[in-house]
């Protein structure tokens, strides 16, 4: 091990080319998933609509519907939604 300046240098060096790699790994990802959200585009699907389905997919199912109502307040509260 080489240190430099009281750093390990090498240790240094794996930490710095690991992390690299995995943010290679994210753009190519990244990419996929944009590929992927054309391919459904093309196939018919609102991109900008099934990011708010994963969104919420992820949320827990109270949290969900406390944003849902919340939100249809809101519309309400400019009128957006007319009954």
């Amino acid at each position: 091990m080489m240190a430099v300046g009281g750093i390990a240098s090498d240790v240094l060096k794996q930490f710095i080319e690991r992390i690299e790699r995995l943010e290679q790994e994210k753009r190519e990802i990244s990419e996929n998933i944009k590929d992927l959200f054309a391919e459904a585009k093309s196939g018919g699907f609102e991109p900008k609509i099934m990011k708010q389905v994963i969104r919420a997919r992820k949320m827990k199912k109270e949290e969900l519907a406390e944003e849902d109502a919340l939100l249809e307040t809101y519309k309400r509260a400019i009128g957006l939604i007319i009954e």
